[in-house]
């Protein structure tokens, strides 16, 4: 058992790629008590494919999408990352929103849209620290990862790797590349507002 973020499989290869580092969220319908919250640090990222919207995507993104009935899922699910969110950024103001579009794969619709939807509750920023496992990983899919959530537990097979051990995995970007993209973020962003995410999972 493996704690996973779940996201679209066109934002998981971007982030595997080293083209963002970030993702926005307000959380699935079936959060815990109906809010986003970060439970996990380190975490497998898990790949899905029902609700990608070409249409929300940066036209290099969009064409990228492969369209799929309602219900549809993969027999076998591969995993190819892991990440570990190395900050989590409350937004609270349209303006921040509309500035950090450089930084992620969605269009300035789709970010506004996010933002002002549940308009009470903030828009949640992630910054991931992504590293390319050296063998993908492949799972079969199983019911439980159904559903419009963010957070699963995966069943890896037994010679998988634990995820607090995959030492082997290559990060996709350097640590001054990482931290160079971050100080782009914060110099958007006031750092009375970053917060480093909480190591729940250990």
């Amino acid at each position: 058992m493996s704690p996973a973020l779940k996201e679209w499989d066109v934002a998981i290869n971007a982030l595997a790629e080293g083209e963002t580092i970030m993702l926005l969220r307000k959380g699935g319908i079936r959060e815990v008590n109906g809010t986003f919250e970060v439970p996990h640090r380190d975490v497998w990222l898990y790949p899905t494919y029902e609700h990608q919207k070409p249409n929300l995507l940066k036209p290099e993104y969009a064409k990228q999408i492969q369209p799929v009935d309602s219900g549809w899922h993969p027999e076998s699910v591969m995993i190819r990352a892991r990440a570990t969110i190395t900050h989590v950024i409350e937004v609270t103001e349209p303006e921040v929103v509309d500035a950090l579009v450089p930084f992620h794969i969605w269009t300035s619709d789709f970010a506004t849209e996010r933002f002002r939807w549940k308009p009470r509750s903030p828009l949640y920023i992630l910054l991931l620290r992504v590293y390319r496992l050296p063998n993908i990983i492949t799972i079969p899919f199983d019911d439980a990862y159904r559903g419009c959530k963010s957070w699963m537990t995966l069943m890896l097979p037994q010679d998988a790797q634990p995820l607090d051990t995959a030492l082997n995995a290559e990060p996709v970007l350097t640590d001054a590349e990482y931290q160079t993209q971050v100080n782009a973020i914060q110099q958007i962003i006031h750092s009375d507002v970053m917060v480093e995410a909480p190591d729940m999972s250990r």
